[in-house]
């Protein structure tokens, strides 16, 4: 059992060699025509992805995550000719994501600011033309906090702040690709099971599932569930301290119905598969949150779990009873969605307790995600990667997949 944090894990284990003609910088024109790297018992192989439903066991469940990629970079051009970008990260006022999406006429979000040195002015505007009306957006600095800024935007009351986005906005690639949007990417960085609106980055394992990929899915009764957690620009942040001891976490918003809790209480005993990091930080966090309404009542309903809790304390609740608590809560609440935040970081030392194996795509050297990945299958990672390399698969963002299971 865990009884200590991660704390002398040293990043640099966790670095490999990627050249940039190995990071894919467009997905395939079929999307399930993507390698996939098998590791299963010890062993790896090479399929495609369409092969997936024929991998996979008849009682998995697989969890995705049903996040939207919205325009989130806005670009206002002074009367100079000076560029300015406002990148909205999350909602500030109103601070609940759906209510500042639905926002009328006026909303305040936290945001990043390029070029901000050229912003003289009290007021940035931009305007388009739809349905051959004009649609302004005005945005106006309130504070800066840490290195990003508060933002009042004011816009025609008729439209919806995602409506505005929509219109005007231009969706945010990975920094690593190393090229600006283009119209195709607003298909191509999007899965096509996307709903909720609030990510500014991609669940990325999700680009692969096609029509086809979830008919053959169904056709084998393998069942399918969706959880929302909505990616932030931190998943790009990279670990720049030589241990991740003094890293932080980004915290990301989750919303979890009551059929999922109910779907992973009938599976818990067989193989709960996530498609995506982001799905499996949000189940793996629901059991530490079914862990603390058991042994606190006065614990909230609303899910909050902090970067380093896993590891506070030696724990033996099982994964069943901490969802059946979550269930318990839910039922007693009258709620049917469970909303809350989480931190959690997972690396190697941690236990997982729900998740039986993933779908994932091939991360960037020294990031968390490959410290998530090497926690499930430890250092057969290097394994992995080193095969990928020399077998011409293509990493990252658009890049091929794996499937991972314990």
């Amino acid at each position: 059992m865990m009884t200590v944090k991660p704390l002398d894990i040293a990043i640099n284990d966790f670095d490999y060699n990627l050249p940039e003609d190995r990071i894919a910088k467009f997905p395939l024109e079929e999307r399930d025509k993507a390698k996939l790297l098998v590791l299963r018992e010890g062993a790896i192989s090479e399929n495609l992805f369409f092969e997936l439903p024929s991998l996979l066991d008849r009682d998995s469940l697989l969890i995705y995550n049903d996040t939207k990629v919205v325009h989130a970079r806005l670009f206002f051009t002074k009367d100079t000719g000076s560029i300015i970008e406002v990148f909205c990260l999350e909602p500030f006022e109103p601070n609940e994501i759906q209510i500042a999406f639905a926002q009328r006429g006026e909303g305040k979000w936290k945001c990043f600011v390029g070029n901000n040195k050229k912003w003289k002015q009290d007021k940035l505007c931009k305007t388009v033309i739809y349905n051959g009306r004009p649609i302004t957006l005005k945005a106006e600095r309130i504070k800066q906090v840490d290195n990003a800024w508060i933002i009042n935007f004011t816009w025609d009351k008729e439209y919806s702040f995602a409506e505005v986005l929509g219109l005007m906005g231009v969706i945010p690639l990975p920094p690593y690709l190393n090229r600006e949007a283009i119209d195709r990417d607003n298909d191509d960085y999007q899965t096509i099971y996307a709903n909720q609106e609030g990510s500014v980055a991609a669940p990325t394992a999700g680009l692969h599932f096609t029509e086809r990929t979830f008919s053959d899915l169904n056709s084998k009764g393998i069942k399918s569930s969706f959880v929302t957690l909505h990616v932030g620009a931190g998943t790009f942040k990279p670990v720049t301290t030589d241990s991740i001891a003094e890293h932080i976490m980004h915290t990301e918003k989750i919303t979890v119905k009551k059929s999922v809790i109910e779907d992973l209480i009938n599976y818990f005993d067989k193989k709960i598969i996530c498609v995506g990091t982001t799905s499996v930080r949000t189940i793996e966090s629901l059991y530490w949150h079914g862990v603390k309404l058991i042994e606190n009542k006065d614990t909230e309903t609303d899910i909050d779990i902090l970067q380093w809790e896993p590891y506070t304390k030696e724990i033996n609740i099982l994964p069943k009873y901490a969802l059946e608590a979550i269930l318990e809560r839910m039922e007693k609440d009258k709620v049917d969605l469970l909303c809350g935040q989480t931190q959690i970081i997972i690396a190697p030392s941690y236990k997982y307790r729900i998740v039986k194996g993933m779908i994932t795509n091939f991360h960037q050297p020294k990031s968390t995600l490959l410290l998530l990945v090497s926690a499930m299958i430890g250092d057969k990672w290097k394994e992995c990667y080193n095969f990928a390399k020399e077998n011409d698969f293509r990493f990252l963002s658009f890049g091929d997949a794996c499937l991972f299971e314990q």
